[in-house]
């Protein structure tokens, strides 16, 4: 990949290595990805976003009648992911930066779907504006008696499916969730055979948490958005505020170690995350 040009971005400190690949052309391999995101050998980072159009990517060119961007995202030991919330902010962010969209809204490609993104206009003082993604309608596939261990501790976890896997344990101490950067031990067996991110909450005030989360591929990360919206889903149905029962959108904020994310949820099932995102650098891998 020597000469190929790459972008840095984060979003609430979830960061990306951000590969603009229009045409294409790049074979990205699982060890090139993990090399990139090395963060002592390389540019380091939570997982790569490469930046390619949908027709010109086969995993996507169905969905390139809806968006003609594609997120193709990996995890950092260069797994292939679903979604990624903060990842899509991001991607969005490089789009308005490259001068591929404005702001407004825009659709892109994933693996879990076409999201539509709203790109908010940068403040008077430049401050980038915060962006908004529909995050789809999440699922509760059950069973309902999974549970998260970490360090001999268990607590029962809510199954939760944002177009990929989590499964989140209300603590009464984040502490209680350990150092993270081993995949935290959860139960039935077989309930998620493809890994599972695995999210630590407590409560903060009125419909207000704080978050830790263990990403597969990935260990502990500062954020993460689908995490987030797997968190507000639990603690809303925890709470009894189900908006398809009460008929009534209901917000949650949700502290992450990098910052701060505000869910909706609305009657009809869709969950809209709200937060910022921005590019910190750009250059040429040698």
């Amino acid at each position: 990949m020597s000469g190929t040009a790459f972008l840095k971005g984060h979003g609430t400190q979830n960061d990306f290595v951000i590969v603009p690949d229009p045409d294409g052309a790049l074979e990205l391999s699982a060890a090139a990805v993990a090399e990139l995101c090395d963060r002592r050998a390389g540019i380091g980072a939570d997982g790569v976003l490469r930046v390619v159009r949908s027709a010109a990517d086969p995993d996507a060119a169905a969905m390139a009648g809806q968006a003609e961007w594609f997120m193709d995202y990996r995890n950092a030991d260069g797994s292939i992911a679903e979604m990624c919330g903060n990842g899509v902010r991001v991607f969005a962010r490089y789009l308005v930066h490259a001068g591929y969209a404005k702001p407004g809204e825009l659709a892109v490609a994933t693996r879990a779907g076409v999201k539509t993104v709203r790109i908010a206009a940068d403040a008077a003082d430049g401050t980038p504006g915060e962006i908004t993604v529909d995050m789809g309608r999440a699922v509760l596939p059950g069973p309902d008696d999974v549970t998260v261990t970490v360090d001999g501790r268990s607590w029962p976890a809510l199954n939760v499916n944002m177009g990929n896997p989590h499964a989140v344990a209300f603590v009464a101490d984040l502490a209680h969730a350990g150092n993270l950067y081993d995949a935290p031990v959860t139960a039935p067996a077989g309930v998620y055979p493809q890994g599972v991110n695995v999210e630590f909450v407590v409560d903060r005030g009125e419909r207000h948490v704080a978050m830790r989360v263990h990403e597969r591929g990935s260990g502990e990360t500062r954020s993460c958005g689908t995490g987030a919206c797997a968190v507000a889903v639990a603690a809303i149905r925890r709470a009894g505020l189900d908006p398809a029962a009460t008929g009534r959108a209901v917000s949650w904020t949700v502290d992450l170690p990098g910052g701060r994310l505000v869910i909706e949820e609305f009657p009809d099932g869709r969950i809209e995350m709200t937060g910022p995102a921005v590019i910190v650098a750009e250059g040429v891998l040698r």
